[in-house]
């Protein structure tokens, strides 16, 4: 009978208990039930907190309504009719899960977690429960939240973002910021880059040159790589240990274990710089290609000098890396993470062990000996041996080693977690030899490609909007049940070689941050793009309420260029999110003029145009008098532009262009690098294109729009190659070419001429440039090859 009361009891609550909500709660709830009423928060609330750990997290909720809405709750261990009470079970020893209940009712809110992280979550739902505008009434304080009963628990144990300080530096008080977003996230993990080629960015006190030196660079490139000039402007900074101590006090406060990166062995400029003794040949002057700053060229630098070796000021990938010959840089590194484990207490510390050119290794007289010694196989068993060589050590300290899954070459370190990026591959051989993986796929969670087809500012490249953020599952199908139980889970990476302002951090994290928080916390069947697609909208209110610079691609109009079904021409596709503002298409007809080509009402969302002519077009969402996006796009018209067209290898799932082959006679062609999406790249391959023009047509000239960009690994082809047929099956070779002429930055044509001829098929053969020399940039590695347009005249 008491416990039927107390059943009856609870039926005016949750009489309409339903699972699907209409909360804008992101990331999305293992289990919501809603209610009839509300609890009316007021600053008669108390937050009541019975232990040390509650009042630390009532503590934080109370600094977050203090900052966002202006005022703050008292914070009592006593009981209260009108309350948030925060409880964290003390009888569960081992929980699974961080897992919380969050109960509404008219007389209070109660969080109850199983952990105290699940508490510290339970306030994060909370807080997006509370209004998502501006308090008018600090004073007076007046906030309804809706009766409801909420079961939650994470999906993935290590939910992770990372941030990279070494190409560009960051003050303390913004990785807080950066450490404050993740918790709002319910992330907990926070991966600090600290060390590259273009500075050292934590004190160690053995080693002061790491801050006088290594921390500062003369200059930095300008513009996208290789870039357009150096700015010969002194760069650079580091985190004093107690800036350092700080933070990670700070992070953990929020239930967040702050990972320190240490790269080796390459990804070592700036340390060499500082003490170039650890380089395989210190008297070897560092190159720093393309545009080197004033202070760097000097010339005729005495050997042994200390400015021999400098610190990079451009990105991509440098051969002096760390001498895995020499005991002294082993030394020197087991030195460095002496003192980078007594300022984190985190089980894992990354030693990076990527992108490690093996050239200097291979002239280097003692890295040879080393090899003979240990009875290596090449310099690849050089590498495992180096990573292993420092795993063993980290071991001994009562720490795990995390490596990029480059460190499978050679063999993996006994106990090492990988963490994959080059796709899924590495994560899955990992995980099938029974070690720990954390996914981080490039095309993915690389936060640092564009958010936009529309570039705004410069980027890496890559186009990665947040529908591909969401649609990311951690878990690959290639693994069984046992297998997968091996992926901890994944983290999203923002490199900042293009980032150099707070404001642009925010900006590339926002709204792919709350994205990735949904594929990390809730069940996968839970995963709903449309339905996450409405509580964004409320998060969109969240930013403006956090004063945060988020992106705006997501209400950007959206294009496609699609064949016609008679290949008369293109089409060029206009999607908007909205369903009330119109498109309209203009088109550039002479310089500060303009000729509209018609207004059409939007109706559901998208609409068409027909192309068959060169020009500039120019398409506008309007509302009334307001423009609210805009996009360009300029088509050139040429024999084979919306032609049927035919590949024979499979473009590489991270440049598929658009529309797949199709993207290469599609009427367009970047401007503005590698960002564009129009670019078609394969690793190692050929391109081979068919293209059937219709009709028999004179040709006097074919050529491929491509890139040149050693620095990423992408190489010129060999030669490209051009044959004709009547027939589509008997081709005969016309012409040949492998002059390249730029037409901007690192982009240019190849065109082959041949002899006036007439066909109607066109073959078009760039032959991959192959394995990348060992003294190149990338050297070992199969090239990339691109090409995003073919014109035929």
């Amino acid at each position: 009978m008491k416990n039927l009361i107390c059943l009856l009891l609870l039926v005016p609550c949750f009489a309409l208990a339903q699972t699907k909500t209409n909360l804008n709660v992101i990331p999305q709830p293992v289990s919501i039930q809603m209610g009839n009423g509300q609890f009316t928060l007021t600053k008669k609330t108390v937050i009541v907190a019975s232990d040390a750990e509650g009042r630390k997290t009532a503590n934080y909720l109370n600094d977050y309504l203090q900052q966002t809405y202006g005022f703050r709750l008292d914070v009592d261990k006593r009981e209260s009719k009108n309350y948030i009470r925060l409880t964290t079970k003390k009888f569960i020893k081992a929980p699974d899960k961080d897992a919380y209940n969050l109960t509404v009712t008219p007389d209070g809110i109660a969080i109850l977690g199983d952990t105290y992280e699940g508490t510290f979550y339970g306030v994060q739902t909370l807080i997006q429960l509370l209004p998502a505008t501006p308090n008018t009434q600090p004073q007076a304080p007046n906030f309804s939240i809706p009766v409801v009963s909420i079961q939650d628990y994470p999906r993935f144990a290590y939910r992770g973002m990372h941030l990279d300080v070494g190409r560009h530096f960051f003050p303390a008080s913004f990785v807080k910021k950066y450490i404050d977003y993740l918790a709002l996230h319910k992330l907990n993990y926070f991966h600090w880059h600290l060390t590259d080629d273009q500075g050292w960015r934590i004190e160690i006190k053995k080693y002061p040159e790491l801050m006088s030196e290594a921390a500062y660079r003369n200059g930095t490139i300008i513009g996208r790589y290789p870039g357009t000039g150096n700015d010969n402007i002194r760069y650079g900074g580091y985190y004093t240990q107690d800036e350092v101590k700080d933070i990670v006090k700070y992070a953990a406060d929020r239930h967040i274990t702050v990972i320190p990166e240490i790269e080796m062995p390459g990804h070592s400029s700036a340390a060499i710089a500082a003490y170039p003794w650890l380089s395989c040949f210190p008297d070897k002057r560092t190159i720093i290609p393309n545009y080197p700053s004033q202070e760097s060229s000097r010339p005729d630098v005495p050997a042994g000098a200390a400015h021999v070796k400098l610190v990079q000021e451009t990105w991509g990938v440098f051969e002096d890396i760390y001498c895995a010959g020499k005991d002294s840089t082993f030394t020197f590194l087991q030195n460095v993470l002496d003192e980078v484990i007594t300022l984190f207490p985190s089980t894992f510390i990354h030693i990076g062990g990527d992108e490690a050119p093996k050239t200097h290794w291979k002239h280097c007289p003692l890295c040879q000996a080393r090899i003979k010694a240990e009875g290596l196989k090449d310099e690849h068993g050089l590498q495992s041996y180096f990573i292993q060589r420092m795993e063993k050590y980290l071991n001994t300290k009562g720490k795990t080693i995390i490596g990029w899954d480059e460190i499978l070459e050679g063999g993996l370190a006994p106990n090492a977690v990988v963490m994959s990026w080059r796709g899924e591959q590495g994560g899955i051989e990992a995980a099938k030899q029974k070690h720990q993986v954390i996914m981080t796929p490039g095309e993915y969670v690389y936060l640092d490609h564009s958010q936009t087809k529309n570039e705004d500012s410069v980027t890496i490249g890559g186009y990665t909007p947040i529908e591909k953020v969401y649609a990311y599952e951690p878990v690959p199908k290639e693994l069984s049940a046992d297998e997968a139980k091996y992926i901890l889970g994944a983290q999203a990476n923002l490199w900042t070689e293009y980032i150099a302002y707070l404001s642009k951090v925010e900006y590339m994290v926002f709204p792919r941050m709350s994205a990735l928080s949904e594929v990390l916390w809730s069940p996968k069947e839970k995963r709903n793009w449309k339905d996450f697609e409405q509580r964004l909208q409320t998060q969109f209110k969240r930013y403006d309420l956090w004063k945060a610079n988020y992106s705006k691609a997501y209400f950007d109009l959206q294009s496609s260029i699609l064949p016609t079904p008679n290949n008369e021409g293109v089409i060029w596709k206009l999607q908007s999110r909205s369903k009330t503002d119109d498109i309209l298409i203009s088109k550039i007809v002479g310089y500060g003029s303009t000729r509209s080509q018609g207004r059409y009402p939007l109706g559901k969302g998208e609409n068409s145009r027909l192309i068959n002519s060169d020009g500039m077009y120019v398409a506008y969402l309007k509302s009334q008098k307001l423009i609210k996006s805009t996009l360009q796009q300029s088509f050139f018209f040429n024999k084979a532009t919306g032609k049927k067209v035919f590949i024979t290898a499979t473009p590489n799932e991270k440049y598929p262009g658009q529309g797949g082959a199709f993207s290469l006679v599609n009427g367009v062609y970047s401007t503005k690098g590698l960002s564009y999406p129009d670019w078609i790249g394969f690793i190692g391959d050929d391109l081979e294109a068919t293209i059937d023009l219709g009709k028999t047509e004179k040709i006097d000239s074919v050529r491929m729009h491509t890139l040149n960009q050693n620095g990423s690994w992408i190489y010129l082809p060999q030669y490209v190659e051009v044959f004709t047929s009547n027939n589509g099956k008997d081709f005969t070779s016309v012409g040949k070419s492998s002059d390249f002429i730029p037409d901007m930055l690192t982009m240019g044509w190849i065109t082959v001429r041949v002899q006036k001829t007439s066909a109607r098929y066109i073959k078009l053969l760039a032959k991959n440039y192959g394995l990348i020399p060992d003294d190149k940039p990338g050297g070992g590695n199969k090239a990339w090859l691109f090409a995003d347009e073919i014109q035929v005249y």
